[in-house]
């Protein structure tokens, strides 16, 4: 048997945009739900369209729901991370929660809303942790919380279930997101003896999909792999805009510690000697900052004028 990725577009939405029961465990599951706060029932929103945007156009897959007590739900299955998308997320809650009501009603009729945002990236490399909840809470006293809007991130690379023996349904749709994709030859029997997951595993296999939606499938992670192309040769060209930057305003800051050098000496020499030293200095500062940042000596040769045996002894 050959099981699809369900983390793609056309996967995800089968498993958790077409079965209500899916979705409202893996909600269960992940949310920061209080006992007798379980979700019971659900049904299907609209979909929230994207914006275009030629990095992240189709890295985003979204299904959108609300149980019987109005809670809104947002799950968002992210394949590529940058800054902005906390601000997105948080844009997007907070549209879903302002929709509520008309201009005008009570406000007491607004209900929580919830965005569960699973990403197959780290973003929070400081972190140990996987699992990120926000929420408006005291400064001074977090157990004075204002309801309304809670996100939650989930940094699937950083998931490893033999570290977490507790909320065995967390970890049993974690390993389902992780461990099912075409390379898959045998489920694990943990995954296929939970009623639910063993669902989730059925509506993956390749079988069950016609050769039409199996080339979008295989189109879905050509673009994924492009928009990362995409998205990281432009943040390495921010980069190398900052370092240029950087290594200009370092050799004109290491001039300006050679001149004032020079001019305490009262020589003329000596104002000579500190322009060349500082720009030594500022030369060196900036060819230790490009080792750190993993620049080949030669790129830094080129880009400081210094040679490889100077570079190699910084």
């Amino acid at each position: 048997m050959r099981y699809l990725n369900p983390k793609a577009d056309l996967t995800f939405k089968r498993v958790f945009g077409e079965h209500p029961d899916l979705v409202m465990s893996l909600l269960n599951a992940l949310l920061p739900l209080a006992p007798g706060e379980e979700i019971t029932d659900i049904e299907y929103l609209p979909s929230e369209m994207v914006p275009e945007n030629p990095l992240r156009k189709n890295s985003i897959v979204d299904v959108r729901c609300k149980d019987k007590l109005n809670r809104q739900f947002i799950v968002e299955m992210q394949m590529i991370w940058s800054p902005e998308f906390k601000q997105r997320v948080l844009f997007n809650a907070s549209k879903a929660y302002a929709r509520q009501i008309d201009s005008g009603e009570n406000y007491h009729l607004l209900h929580p809303v919830y965005s569960l945002n699973i990403v197959n990236d780290i973003f929070e490399p400081e972190l140990e942790g996987y699992y990120h909840h926000y929420r408006l809470v005291h400064v001074e006293n977090s157990d004075k919380v204002i309801d309304g809007l809670q996100l939650i991130f989930v940094e699937l690379p950083k998931f490893h279930p033999h570290n977490y023996s507790e909320k065995k349904m967390q970890v049993l749709w974690l390993r389902y997101l992780t461990e099912i994709n075409e390379k898959t030859v045998e489920v694990p029997e943990e995954l296929l003896a939970n009623p639910e997951v063993k669902k989730a595993v059925k509506a993956v296999e390749e079988s069950a999909f016609t050769p039409a939606q199996l080339l979008g499938y295989e189109k879905f992670w050509d673009i994924i792999s492009v928009e990362k192309t995409l998205y990281y040769s432009a943040e390495q060209k921010g980069w190398k805009n900052g370092m240029k930057k950087g290594m200009e305003e370092g050799i004109e800051k290491g001039m300006e510690k050679g001149m004032e050098r020079g001019l305490k000496e009262g020589l003329k020499e000596g104002l000579k000697e500190g322009r060349e030293e500082g720009l030594e200095e500022g030369k060196q500062q900036i060819a230790r900052n490009m080792k750190l940042f993993g620049l080949a000596p030669n790129d830094i040769a080129k880009i400081t004028g210094l040679s490889l045996e100077e570079i190699n002894q910084l």
